[in-house]
């Protein structure tokens, strides 16, 4: 059974005469009745009666039409489904994101999105950098956005412009009236860090390397999942930290954190897709709003 048979039979059997409906159809008559004789023949069943002249729906033609009827509603509705994905007017979009990403650079870039395709469903959860390219690789999220870099076969990491990875201290620490500190300084404070597994973390470990530190140089005092808690943390005490501008700025424009002046690198994000899947309308409409 085919949707065109069930759209011929829908219209003998609302005109109750092949020819009126061939007409409708732009069919030819020889080809209406074809569709409903390969009906009846396939399934051992009479749609209609021949009375007189005209024809007649059966009583199972006319259950049979109830149900013709709604299937082609459904297929109508399938077709307009569809041409709204096509359009855009609908969709789902499942993104991860890295903290500092999630948090601070994403949200402001999503609502300009979704102001544009409001139809389209965005799911967004935030973890670390590894947790976000576990996702991507596992088919939990179509897109992520990280701050670190990752080694997976399977993914593509397209690089784009990031933040600034920067040292603060709170308004209690020494350093907070200095305008910068060397790498000899930097084992003479604690600190409170981020996770390991964090592209912050990451990005701080490189930038100690550059300098001849390693991790195990600093006495680290805590570690957080989190960037706002490393940094309430550092505010309320006197320990160091290594954070995000994004994540600093409305602290540092508060003058509870400070920024000290070190050779930490510049970062870049970086936007994950499987290499395997297949990209949607949505996510590259997302991508090309991001400029």
């Amino acid at each position: 059974m085919t949707l065109e048979q069930l759209r011929i039979f829908v219209a003998v059997a609302e005109k109750q005469h092949v020819t009126r409906a061939a007409n409708e159809l732009n069919l030819t008559q020889s080809a209406t009745s074809a569709a409903i004789a390969a009906l009846e023949a396939r399934y051992g069943i009479k749609l209609f009666d021949r009375v007189g002249r005209g024809i007649a729906l059966t009583q199972t033609g006319k259950d049979f039409l109830i149900e013709a009827r709604a299937v082609l509603t459904r297929a109508r509705d399938a077709t307009q489904v569809l041409n709204d994905l096509a359009g855009l007017k609908r969709g789902s979009l499942s993104i991860a994101a890295s903290q500092t990403v999630g948090n601070y650079w994403l949200p402001s870039r999503i609502q300009a999105f979704h102001a544009d395709y409001p139809g389209i469903d965005l799911r967004l959860t935030i973890s670390n950098t590894e947790q976000v390219a576990q996702a991507v690789l596992q088919g939990g999220a179509d897109l992520g956005f990280i701050e670190g870099e990752i080694d997976a076969d399977l993914l593509t990491a397209e690089r784009i412009d990031g933040d600034s990875l920067i040292l603060a201290v709170g308004s209690r620490h020494p350093w907070a009236g200095r305008p910068k500190v060397s790498a000899k300084d930097l084992p003479t404070t604690t600190w409170v860090l981020r996770e390991a597994g964090s592209g912050t973390r990451s990005m701080f470990e490189a930038g100690l390397r550059a300098n001849g530190l390693e991790l195990s140089d600093l006495p680290i005092a805590l570690e957080f999942p989190s960037n706002e808690a490393v940094r309430s943390a550092v505010e309320a005490g006197q320990a160091a930290t290594a954070i995000s501008d994004l994540v600093a700025a409305r602290s540092i424009a508060a003058r509870t954190l400070h920024r000290v002046r070190f050779g930490l690198p510049r970062r870049s994000f970086y936007i994950l897709r499987h290499k395997e899947r297949h990209v949607s309308r949505a996510e590259d409409a997302l991508l090309k709003s991001l400029g």
